[in-house]
């Protein structure tokens, strides 16, 4: 039980870390997270090569600590067709103006947002056919009684029921926030 409740957890942990990543219109720096920079010969997580900060509501800035990587990050950005995002740089530091949503874009990340609850659901559905295969094993080879199957098999079913509660109220949550003008 302990082994399921602990994937349900991170099936869950992951896909709020998604959601966070999703762009809602107001600068975070969660959104550039998965942009890759190429920087001394290899592929580096952005927030490995630079400082990602919110200068205001419509604005980030990056300032990079290596001067000599500043067109790799904003190129980098500039490449990422997901986020749509134009940067600019000025020698020293990259601004990443954060446009407008449109009613289109909203539309379509929310769907991205519905597509990344489905997957978190699926993780959930496989964690618990994890644990029903344990608890039949267990009941096959005689190591638990009936009734304790039962009551096993009833407690996975809850706790799947909990944490796809979870997911649903992440969802609707970013989904309100991401439809709000």
């Amino acid at each position: 039980m302990e082994e399921m409740k602990s994937k349900m957890q991170g099936a869950v942990e992951r896909f709020k870390n998604e959601l966070s990543k999703l762009r809602t219109g107001r600068a975070h720096p969660d959104m550039l997270a998965g942009v890759k920079v190429e920087a001394y010969g290899q592929m580096m997580p952005l927030n490995q090569v630079a400082n990602v900060v919110v200068a205001d509501a419509t604005l980030l800035t990056i300032t990079p600590f290596d001067p000599s990587t500043l067109q790799n990050i904003a190129a980098a950005i500039r490449n990422d067709q997901n986020l749509g995002l134009n940067p600019a740089d000025d020698g020293r530091i990259v601004r990443v103006p954060i446009p407008a949503l449109t009613e289109e874009r909203r539309r379509e990340i929310v769907k991205s947002a519905g597509g990344l609850a489905e997957e978190a659901k699926i993780a959930l559905r496989a964690a618990r056919e994890d644990a029903r295969k344990a608890v039949k094993k267990s009941k096959d080879a005689k190591e638990i009684a009936e009734d304790e199957a039962k009551r096993l098999e009833k407690q996975i079913e809850d706790a799947t029921q909990e944490f796809t509660a979870k997911i649903e109220s992440e969802f609707k949550a970013k989904e309100t926030e991401l439809m709000k003008l």
